[in-house]
């Protein structure tokens, strides 16, 4: 009876906390890309049990699979789900449909699915359906309003994931701005962010970067590994590897836009193990080093160089190599698992066939994963009680 009435206890105060408190997206600095192209990955309760065992705790997912969000319920998991580039004239133009989009798959997973960010469609500026451009901003939107209805606004961060098609002159870092094409729809939809509170986010890929000019890119400065360097007049700065460069660079954008405090996230980044002929790079080996060293370099919980307050937050590209993707060979490998859930290179990760203490069980993880979190919130609850009542 005891136990009931915590539970009950914890939901109440929980979406009172939800509701009166303001809560960061990502926790850490280290998150993933759960891809689900495939045809042949492991179930989405195993997905589960094999980010617990990394201690993997934001995911990223491209759509609001409901055997997806079933799956992270009750186990601390942080996730962020998409509205689809097709859903987006529809979310645009209609309020009552991204209302019914909030309460279908965010309102009814929540407090147990902890939900905490939707991304309004991928890559929309600068792709080839370009009748998108000039809806996206109205569909960010209505499903903000729609989350500010529902309360859960202060729960739910609202973002959109940007290539680097939307720069122009990126080198050096300092004389990068948005490109021409886009900054009618950039503007408006940055100021909007800004607003809100969100950040910009971007997927920024140092092996597409020296693919397309191995010859004057050195492959150690897109690995961080040891090497020359490049130097920014402009910022008086040292770069010594390309992600750094890349991010500055988008900061060097945003601040010629006029949006000086925005934080940049890093949505997507990482390295495929495999590739055509003509794709410079792509093998195991740089793909274990890009991953390897990335890992190091968000573990230090630093910023970049002309940023250095501003820690570096990455989510990587992605769980598993999916089978099922259009394009050359490289859309395939970018996973840090196989299909069957071991891994694709070591870094420090164990597949679910590995044994031992990484492969835990679903009870394992509710009793140990969730417990130090339920604990700490439901402490967090009866603290905002306590200063409500007195």
């Amino acid at each position: 009876m005891i136990f009931r009435f915590f539970d009950s206890f914890f939901l109440l105060f929980l979406l009172f906390f939800i509701r009166f408190a303001s809560l960061q997206a990502f926790t850490g600095t280290y998150g993933i890309n759960y891809g689900r192209l495939a045809d042949n990955i492991p179930s989405p309760d195993e997905v589960v049990t094999l980010l617990r065992a990394a201690k993997i705790r934001n995911v990223r997912i491209y759509d609001a699979d409901h055997s997806v969000l079933k799956a992270f319920s009750g186990t601390g998991l942080e996730i962020v789900i998409g509205v689809t580039n097709g859903q987006l004239q529809d979310m645009s133009s209609n309020a009552d449909h991204a209302l019914n989009w909030v309460k279908d798959n965010v309102q009814a997973f929540l407090p147990e699915t902890r939900i905490r960010g939707i991304a309004i469609g991928n890559e929309v500026l600068g792709g080839s359906n370009t009748a998108l451009y000039g809806v996206l901003l109205d569909a960010a939107k209505n499903i903000y309003n729609a989350t500010k209805k529902l309360h859960i606004d202060k729960l739910i961060q609202i973002t959109t994931s940007n290539s680097y098609a939307v720069f122009q002159d990126s080198y050096p870092p300092s004389s990068c701005k948005f490109n021409v094409n886009f900054i009618q729809y950039i503007k408006p939809l940055l100021e909007f962010f800004q607003q809100i509170g969100s950040p910009f986010c971007l997927n920024a890929y140092p092996s597409l970067t020296y693919m397309g000019n191995p010859k004057d890119i050195d492959i150690n400065y897109a690995l961080f590994q040891p090497n020359k360097g490049i130097d920014d007049p402009k910022f008086k700065l040292h770069y010594d590897n390309l992600l750094d460069a890349q991010i500055d660079a988008a900061y060097a954008a945003l601040e010629d836009a006029g949006f000086h405090k925005m934080e940049i996230i890093i949505t997507e980044t990482g390295w495929a193990s495999a590739g055509d002929q003509n794709e410079t790079g792509a093998n195991v080996t740089n793909a274990r080093t890009y991953n390897y060293n990335l890992r190091k370099r968000l573990a230090k919980k630093k910023g970049t160089p002309h940023r250095p307050k501003n820690v570096l937050k990455a989510y990587i590209f992605a769980i598993f190599n999916e089978n099922s993707k259009d394009g050359p060979t490289s859309e395939r490998n970018y996973g840090l698992f196989k299909a069957d859930g071991s891994i694709s290179y070591n870094i420090g990760f164990h597949g679910l066939n590995a044994g031992g203490s990484s492969h835990l069980s679903i009870k394992d993880i509710n009793t140990h994963g969730l417990s130090r979190s339920y604990t700490i919130t439901l402490i967090l609850c009866l603290s905002a009680l306590i200063l409500m009542i007195f």
